[in-house]
Order: C-alpha cells, then sequence, then structure tokens
C-alpha cells in the first residue's frame, strides 16, 4: 500500500474503520508487518497471538495481519473466537504481545484491531500506537527470508478458571440472571464462565452474528438495554447483565429493570477488593460519581483520579500498585487480572455480592446512590476551547468554586461538580453534571448548556 492509500484509521486507543473501504486485507497484512517491527524494536518475546471476534470480516483481517506478522520472521499463535479480556488473559498468561480483531460496540460494518504488549500491557497513541502508524506510512520492510510459523491455541477453560480464582462465588444463594450477550462474544464465554454455578441463566441473543439483528452491542446506549429490562421484569430475575460486542464492558439492571450507574458497581467493587486488600489504592475516572471517592475512603482507601481512556488508567495503576480502577464507560480494571479490563470479573463481582446478601440488587446498591447525575451530554460545537473558555470564566467568578483541567474543564462545588471535555474524534463537547439534588443538577446543566451551545 502507499502512503496515500493508508487510511486515517489510527485512534487514540486502537485502530477501527470501515470494512472493505478503510479495513482491508491489504490494510492489516500491512500493519501485521509494522507491529511485528514496533515488536522486535521494543525487544517483546518473539510470538504473537491473535484473538477475533464474531464479525464476519475478523477471519480473513487476522489472516492477513498474521500472515503481515509471519513476514517479519516473529511466530503468531492463533486464539480463535476470543472476547477481547481473552486476548488480555493470553498476553498476561503466556507474557505474550496481542492483537483483537473487533470494533467492539461498533456497528457491522466496522471492524477494528485492539493491540497490547507482553503481560497485556497497553498500546495506546502515547504508548506505542502512533510508531506503529508511523511504520505503516512510511512502508515497513517486509522479508520473506525468514518466515514466522503460526499455531493455534484456545484458552477459554485456562481464562475461566483463573477468573475464579479472583472472585469465590462458590457460597452464593441461588440466584436468576438475564444475560443479553447482543449477539457478541459473550454468547462464546458466557456459557462457560456461568456453568455450574449456583445460578439459573436465561440467555438472551447468544448467538454470535456480527451483523446484530437484534440490537446493536452497545449497552451504553440505553434504547440498547430495553430488552433486557423487559425480561428481567418478565421472568423476575434478581439480575440483568449486558455486554458489548467483544465484552470487555458489563452494564447491570436490577430487579426492578432499571439501569445500574456504572459509578455504583465500580463503589461495590472497590468496597469489595478494599476488604482483601486493606489500604490499597483505588483508581476512578473524573466523571465517575463523587459517591465512588467517598466509598473508597470510607472503606480506608486512596482515591486516584484519572482522565478518561483506559491507557491512562492502566498506566496509573501500573504507577501507583492501585488494585482495581472503574470507567464510568462500564469499564473494570483489575490488578489480579494484569491491570486489564474484563467485563465477566465485574459481573463475577456483582454476583458475588448479591449472591451472600439476603436482600435486592437494589438494596444493596442503595448506599452508593448519594448523588444525582445527568449523564452524559454531547453537544457539537464549532470551537471547543473557545466554549470551554467561556465557561470557565463564568465559574471563575463563583465563590468556594476550584476548577482543574486534568481532562477538558472540570468545576467543583461544594455540593456539585461538571466536566466537559472535547471529542478526540468529533466536533463535539461532552458534559457530565452531578449534584445533591435533582433541582440543583438540572439548574447547572441548563446554565452550561445555554452557553455551550449558543
Amino acid at each position: 500500500m502507499g502512503s496515500a492509500e493508508i487510511p486515517n484509521i489510527f485512534k487514540a486507543y486502537d485502530i477501527r474503520g470501515l470494512v472493505g473501504t478503510q479495513l482491508t486485507p491489504d490494510f492489516a497484512f500491512v500493519t501485521g508487518a509494522a507491529f511485528a517491527r514496533f515488536i522486535i524494536q521494543e525487544r517483546e518475546p518473539g510470538t504473537v497471538l491473535i484473538g477475533e471476534d464474531m464479525r464476519t470480516s475478523s477471519p480473513e483481517l487476522a489472516d492477513a495481519f498474521s500472515a503481515g506478522v509471519t513476514s517479519h520472521g516473529l511466530d503468531v499463535i492463533r486464539l480463535g473466537l476470543a472476547s477481547t479480556d481473552m486476548l488480555y488473559f493470553a498476553a498476561g498468561k503466556l507474557n505474550m504481545p496481542g492483537a483483537m480483531f473487533t470494533a467492539s460496540h461498533n456497528p457491522s460494518e466496522y471492524n477494528g484491531i485492539k493491540l497490547c504488549l507482553s503481560g497485556a500491557r497497553p498500546i495506546g497513541k502515547e504508548s506505542g500506537l502512533l510508531t506503529i502508524e508511523n511504520f505503516v506510512r512510511s512502508g515497513s520492510p517486509v522479508s520473506f527470508g525468514n518466515i514466522g510459523k503460526e499455531s493455534a491455541r484456545n484458552v477459554l477453560s485456562d481464562y475461566v478458571k483463573h477468573l475464579h480464582t479472583l472472585v469465590d462465588v462458590s457460597a452464593i444463594r441461588k440466584l436468576k440472571i438475564v444475560i443479553d450477550a447482543g449477539n457478541g462474544m459473550a454468547g462464546y464465554t458466557a456459557p462457560a464462565i456461568f456453568e455450574g454455578l449456583n445460578l439459573e441463566i436465561i440467555p438472551m441473543f447468544f448467538e454470535l452474528d456480527g451483523s446484530f439483528p437484534n440490537h446493536e452491542a452497545n449497552p451504553i446506549d440505553p434504547k440498547n438495554l430495553k430488552d433486557l429490562q423487559k425480561a428481567v421484569k418478565k421472568h423476575g430475575a434478581d439480575l440483568g447483565l449486558a455486554f458489548d460486542g467483544d465484552a470487555d464492558r458489563c452494564f447491570l439492571v436490577d430487579e426492578n429493570g432499571a439501569t445500574v450507574n456504572p459509578s455504583d458497581l465500580t463503589a461495590l467493587i472497590a468496597q469489595r477488593e478494599l476488604k482483601i486488600h486493606p489500604g490499597s489504592s483505588i483508581i476512578y475516572n473524573l466523571i465517575s460519581s463523587r459517591s465512588v471517592a467517598e466509598v473508597i475512603e470510607d472503606n480506608g482507601g486512596v482515591a486516584l483520579r484519572s482522565r478518561v481512556g483506559h491507557s491512562y488508567i492502566k498506566a496509573m495503576m501500573a504507577q501507583s500498585g492501585a488494585v482495581f480502577g472503574g470507567e464510568h464507560s462500564g469499564h473494570f480494571y483489575f490488578k489480579e487480572f494484569w491491570k486489564a479490563d474484563s467485563g465477566a470479573l465485574a459481573a463475577l463481582h456483582a454476583i458475588a455480592a448479591l449472591g451472600t446478601s439476603k436482600g435486592s440488587l437494589s438494596k444493596l446498591l442503595k448506599p452508593y446512590q448519594r448523588y444525582v447525575s445527568s449523564g452524559e451530554i454531547n453537544s457539537k460545537v464549532k470551537d471547543a476551547q473557545k466554549a470551554m473558555s467561556i465557561i470557565e470564566q463564568k465559574y471563575a467568578e463563583q465563590a468556594d468554586v476550584s476548577i482543574d483541567h486534568l481532562d477538558g474543564l472540570t468545576i467543583n462545588g461544594d455540593t456539585w461538580w461538571f466536566n466537559l471535555r472535547p471529542s478526540n474524534t468529533e466536533p463535539l463537547l461532552r458534559l457530565n453534571v452531578e449534584a445533591k439534588d435533582r433541582a440543583r443538577m438540572e439548574k447547572i446543566k441548563d446554565e452550561v448548556l445555554a452557553t455551550v451551545r449558543k
């Protein structure tokens, strides 16, 4: 491929684009060769793991990527069908770099590549992805003189065994759980993960189908949770679980069919981890509820605030030794899972907590629901920095207000806060507001949006 033919699909944390026009076998081959060159430069182990999701384009793209890797003399182990956290498990357990073919929650016409170093260490723009992109654009040289070998390995059973060493679900009471796999990879992993537990599982959309015939595998969008909410109420279930396409994110629905705020799950898991690791550090991103930091500190932990994005949380985990990290987007990171994110581990924590309590999920989570939040609201803007500057000037004049720029603009009041962040890829500003009561939250939300949307 010539440099002019390279599509602009290198994102902040991965590669993602339209199949056939942006993401092609030729592109995958060149990227595989560039990844191999990067691996050699970083003195990484000489074998690359490759996993793939259920999208119809994944096998062909993975084949081409593998050919690019082996063209540089490196070996490849094909994991076949895998969730993203299965790939991270293999990269951690086998201490090898890896590539996962998935577009996560994106529609069927997309695919992508998530890359990691050995030990499941993340690769993002600031930790190698830009170098790989530059190799692709400069035309990474390929030598066919020494071709690496390709082999296959199934790690599903080892992955499941490891999950169960991290969360004890052996003593839970009988629970009825509805699981919406969204025709994604949870349809492959969930049966193995939950088999033999004291659970009655009601499966929804477990058939692997990259065309997503029922709804998009994007549980952060409320419309994609409606089927699960109805099913939970219909079956009188204790809990509903919704996974995204590559099953690295998990969202909860309580017994009433209400969506569980990811911050509540972060606080719940944080409290559980602090019982096992007293006094430890726990990371939360800055759009999480203020209650998360309060719960961490109430339970003797050290609360560390992070920018939004998995590469930042994983880097902070490595620096701080934090045992757990939670993002408001439904990503949950575990030190004992090589600091990587796992929707399955988060689900097991929720099941273990509920299964060893006497009440309902809504009752279990009630102590963490201390504030009212707006959810993330997107606004199209011509100049994001100018809009944020106007907002900052407006609130800087108020007493008892603190301002920081860790990620966009955050304004902190005594019983409220809001964050404005520009999108990395679109002309959007993302607003999150939280306050002690709904009236205050709505007032601040309306004030900020009125200025931003002028």
